[in-house]
């Protein structure tokens, strides 16, 4: 679990890694994909084969790799992209004795179809193990949300402080992807990056579990890269007031924006950032 840029947390863990969305605005499989692979120092337990086959893969111990100047090192995403579930980072937030915001899973869509349901177990169970912390989670597969697993069942019953998000870049994904929300937890939108106009009180915000809205423009150098009119932005900010839920706006919007961006918390969330 890391220290973090993404100005809405305090920190990352990535107990899994790697997504099959295929998002052409993805800054996440650019990253893996610079930082990737690994050098195979040491026997290990592998069946590589296997792994090259499938889709996804798990690791019990960290792959190390060996860089141009002779330096051995942890390999961040031994598999690049490729869905992988590190099991040896399952207890680090155990290791923060303080409350923080974590983002959980940032470089990875955890709720992805492709998903086998005991990652997310595993995953649930280490966040029990460390009870201090406000787990956030964001999927563009609220499907996953919805279905009856053993998870959903252990989620009602526990006492970890978790967040459910979802994002999007459309009025229709807005539309689709809220409406299977769990009514039973706290959740959140991320509207990031943002296509076109997104008008908030089409998902009947006053009776939805939404409880934080987070903004943001597209980063990076992609060709055709979205750029957000201020006036969406304007629309949203009026939505939120409207119906008295915070909103944060990433910094990617400071240009766009020009003034000082409003970055509120949910109540729930503020302990932990001010400490």
């Amino acid at each position: 679990m890391n220290k973090t840029k993404i100005d809405w947390c305090d920190s990352t863990w990535n107990p899994v890694t790697g997504c099959l969305h295929g998002c052409e605005y993805c800054y996440a499989r650019n990253i893996a994909h610079r930082f990737g692979g690994f050098t195979e120092l040491e026997d290990t337990d592998l069946d590589y084969e296997k792994i090259c086959e499938s889709n996804i893969a798990e690791i019990e111990k960290p792959l190390k790799y060996l860089n141009d100047k002779g330096k051995i090192g942890k390999s961040a995403y031994p598999f690049f992209f490729k869905p992988t579930l590190y099991r040896y980072k399952l207890n680090e937030p155990q290791k923060w004795k303080k409350g923080r915001n974590i983002f959980v899973c940032s470089m990875a869509d955890l709720f992805g179809s492709w998903v086998p349901d005991s990652w997310i177990e595993e995953v649930f169970k280490a966040c029990e193990k460390a009870p201090q912390h406000n787990y956030l989670f964001l999927t563009k597969n609220t499907d996953r949300y919805a279905r009856d697993t053993t998870y959903q069942i252990f989620l009602r019953h526990t006492s970890v402080k978790s967040w459910f998000g979802t994002t999007a870049t459309r009025q229709s994904e807005l539309n689709c992807r809220t409406l299977k929300l769990p009514l039973f937890k706290n959740c959140f939108l991320s509207i990031e990056p943002i296509f076109e106009r997104i008008n908030i009180e089409e998902i009947d915000i006053a009776t939805s579990p939404v409880k934080w809205i987070i903004v943001g423009a597209e980063t990076g150098r992609r060709k055709n890269k979205a750029v957000p009119k201020r006036e969406w932005i304007e629309q949203i900010v009026e939505d939120c007031r409207k119906y008295d839920i915070p909103i944060f706006m990433k910094s990617s919007l400071a240009d766009i924006w020009g003034e000082p961006l409003i970055q509120e918390f949910s109540k729930e969330l503020k302990r932990s950032v001010a400490e």
